[in-house]
């Protein structure tokens, strides 16, 4: 009897604990979009990444090295901020949201938060990850949120979207052009 009360208790509080959850959704966004709403866009390489306790929930700050800038002024280092991540025992794990390992190099699209930090701009969509062909030793790119399905209205279905193994330089051609056309948007 004992024990059916503690696993009943135990039950009430692990649905208790499940009712301040909510779930997220991010708009499918495109690359003129991403890049006209990006405060900085930014070729980075990954130095360090770690995760901490802020506010009562875990963030994970990551150091980037800034190779090259798009968008924007930026020093030579930043931190990005992202919810979730791993300390100690504890883990936050957030759909949609990039991590990081040192080495890595992405292309980020970054928004400025509140507390003047950076942060990746609808998390995996504005990041876009650098691979190089260890035989050709030609770089490409790939959107982090290129594998996940979206819904079509108009067709009523779900497809791939994003950019998927452009090759860099085509990458940097197109995105230079989009920001080049939106700055003389601006200056009309």
């Amino acid at each position: 009897m004992r024990i059916q009360r503690i696993l009943v208790q135990l039950l009430f509080v692990f649905f208790c604990a499940l009712a301040p959850t909510r779930a997220t959704t991010l708009e499918r966004m495109s690359l003129e979009q991403l890049a006209r709403r990006a405060d900085v866009v930014a070729r980075v390489t990954c130095l360090a990444s770690a995760s901490q306790w802020e506010r009562g929930q875990i963030w994970t700050r990551t150091e980037f090295e800034v190779a090259e800038t798009f968008k924007g002024l930026l020093p030579r280092y930043i931190s990005v901020s992202l919810p979730g991540g791993r300390v100690g025992h504890l883990a936050a794990t957030i759909e949609s949201v990039p991590r990081f390992a040192p080495g890595e190099q992405a292309i980020l699209f970054l928004a400025r938060t509140p507390a003047d930090e950076f942060t990746v701009l609808s998390w995996m969509q504005g990041s876009f990850r650098i691979a190089r062909d260890p035989r050709t030793a030609q770089e490409s790119i790939t959107q982090e949120s290129s594998g996940m399905a979206v819904f079509d209205p108009a067709a009523r279905r779900f497809r791939d979207a994003g950019i998927r193994r452009m090759p860099l330089e085509v990458f940097r051609r197109r995105l230079v052009a989009i920001l080049e056309q939106q700055r003389d948007g601006r200056q009309q």
